[in-house]
């Protein structure tokens, strides 16, 4: 094996520091017709040379397959059609989270370009819990519904579903959540995760439900074209509705790869344009004053749009992302920013009593928590916090006062929890789960909690070892203090968008020693550490270390004085006082032997 980079063999995260990928062979840059730094970065996040051009300027056509590959695809779009021709009353019902928000945005947004009459409706987390439940579609339906489409949930929503059917409710269900072999009464079900779906189109099971709904409406325009309804009337350009698809996916944590990879980039390229003008407000009121990146999507305007489903009024971000004006979007957005303030409070209270249950439990290969008085909305946070911290798979659950623990599970790459979860149900240990490969939602009896807490260590014990092994941080390139700048940012980023499956290169940098180190941050107590760092060379490295301070990065950054370091982290580019900079966003660090 070859020896660490830089010699690190343990890092302040316990890590070694070892190359993503081996040097290309001479002259294999040059072969696939990129330079050496992109090819390298592509191929060694399993990009097939065939497709390394369409990778770094990826297109729409190049990518999209046939709608009608998925089951059902051609029945929903019909029946959407007919409802749009015949002008009926059309209910978008769609999750509380950022795929729920942005699918149903994305479809609301098409149908009104449509002329049809359509409405988003977003439950209660709190009040109605996940999907939908019998009474919602009832009332619904006695509120003048005609057809209710389930976007993000539905999958497993049996009862529910069977109820509307009864009433004879017209209902169809577009999902990426793990099914069952049986399926729920629906007129039709697009989920390229179904259990009898065609290899061709299961191999797009990592799509969200937002990129589901983009190739529901690309059905939907083909439909309606094959009847003439464009013949007298202009047919709707999907793409300008990409940066709310764009949102979605990335949110979401699926992988950034082919179509999904596709969607985000050309949707960053849209959002860039600030034609939209709920994403315009969204992006001024989180500060962001220069072109987005994926991270962007992930860290500051995902969460906004889900705390008002978290914490605050569940369709405001359904109505933020389709709203037309400026003035309505600028409130909404105020006050999704409102609740993110407030959702961040909640969810620091709520980490911080699940991580130190969840580090009692040291010898589980999954941690599952449950408190008294947790808050529902910041309890998948939470999990993903925990999830974070001890690298393994966690679930955190409030306990109710009716007898039952309710909460989110998070898990790590080669984890598939939601299968778990599905196998944990079909035992009967829960009362209600479901979701995919790296997230999951439970509802189970608290006089089952330990019961099922056990069966889901021993179920997961073997990938979850098989997912550890040695600790390693992989390492894309290695540079000295002064290549820090904006052109090797803007170099890589030139290879993005980055986001699960496609990480962001890690640059290690060394050695260096810091000139300053503080703590920094919006909330109290400060978690962040921003610093400065030169080198030997004359260089010098601006960077941050998010949600640092605590750990054991954070502790040998604070107490490093004048010893040399070794840094790791992705460098990002920005602007400060009209200056371009480049930032490293840290990682990990070790002592410089």
């Amino acid at each position: 094996m070859a020896d660490p980079v830089f010699n690190v063999s343990r890092s302040a995260t316990a890590r070694a520091w070892h190359w993503r990928a081996q040097p290309l062979p001479l002259g294999a840059a040059e072969r696939l017709g990129v330079d050496e730094l992109a090819a390298q970065i592509l191929l060694s996040r399993g990009c097939a040379p065939a497709d390394v051009h369409r990778t770094l300027k990826p297109a729409l056509r190049d990518w999209l397959p046939d709608p009608s590959l998925f089951q059902d695809m051609d029945r929903v779009a019909g029946r959407l059609a007919d409802a749009v021709e015949r002008g009926e009353k059309i209910i978008l019902f769609a999750d509380y989270d950022v795929d729920g928000a942005t699918s149903a945005a994305f479809l609301l947004r098409h149908l009104r370009a449509l002329g049809a009459d359509a409405a988003p409706y977003i439950p209660d987390r709190i009040l109605e819990g996940y999907g939908p439940s019998a009474a919602a579609l009832l009332e619904l339906q006695r509120r003048g519904a005609q057809l209710v489409l389930l976007l993000d949930c539905g999958t497993q929503a049996f009862q529910p579903l069977e109820a509307a059917r009864e009433a004879k409710l017209d209902l169809m269900v577009v999902d990426h959540h793990k099914a069952s072999t049986a399926l729920p009464p629906a007129l039709g079900i697009v989920n390229p995760n179904r259990l009898d779906e065609s290899p061709e189109a299961a191999v797009h099971g990592t799509l969200c439900t937002a990129g589901l709904a983009f190739l529901l409406g690309v059905a939907l325009n083909r439909e309606l074209r094959r009847r003439g309804r464009f013949n007298a009337a202009p047919e709707p350009n999907l793409a300008q509705w990409l940066d709310i698809v764009a949102l979605g996916t990335v949110a979401d944590v699926v992988p950034l790869t082919g179509l999904n990879r596709a969607f985000v980039a050309l949707g960053l390229r849209r959002m860039a344009q600030r034609q939209s003008a709920g994403l315009s407000a969204l992006a001024d009121i989180a500060r962001l004053d220069r072109a987005p990146r994926a991270d962007d999507l992930g860290f500051h305007l995902g969460p906004r749009i889900n705390a008002g489903g978290r914490v605050g009024q569940a369709d405001l971000g359904v109505r933020l992302l389709a709203s037309e004006d400026a003035d309505e979007a600028a409130f909404l957005a105020q006050e999704l920013d409102r609740f993110n303030q407030e959702r961040r409070a909640i969810e620091a209270a709520v980490t911080a009593e699940a991580l130190a249950a969840a580090e009692a439990q040291a010898n589980s290969p999954v941690a599952v928590v449950a408190g008294v008085g947790w808050h529902p909305g910041v309890v998948g946070i939470a999990a993903a916090r925990v999830k974070e911290r001890l690298q393994r798979p966690a679930l955190v659950l409030s306990l109710g006062e009716d007898g039952t623990a309710k909460g989110s599970g998070r898990s790590i790459p080669g984890v598939d929890l939601g299968a778990a979860i599905l196998a944990a149900k079909a035992h009967g240990l829960i009362r209600e789960g479901g979701g995919h490969a790296m997230a999951c939602g439970v509802t189970v009896e608290a006089a089952q909690l330990d019961r099922f807490t056990r069966w889901l260590a021993e179920h997961l014990a073997e990938p979850v070892a098989a997912a550890g092994g040695e600790r390693i941080l992989s390492i894309d390139l290695a540079v000295t203090p002064r290549a820090i700048t904006p052109d090797l940012a803007q170099a890589l980023e030139a290879c993005g968008p980055y986001g699960q499956s496609w990480p962001s290169p890690r640059v290690a940098v060394g050695p260096v020693r810091l000139v300053k180190c503080d703590p920094v941050g919006r909330t109290e107590p400060k978690t962040h550490l921003r610093f400065v760092a030169s080198g030997p060379d004359g260089g010098r490295v601006e960077g941050i270390a998010f949600r640092a301070l605590e750990g054991d990065l954070g502790q040998m950054l604070m107490a490093a004085g004048s010893e040399q370091l070794h840094l790791a982290g992705r460098v990002t580019a920005d602007e400060w006082q009209g200056r371009a900079r480049a930032q490293l966003q840290l990682d990990d660090a070790a002592r410089a032997h």
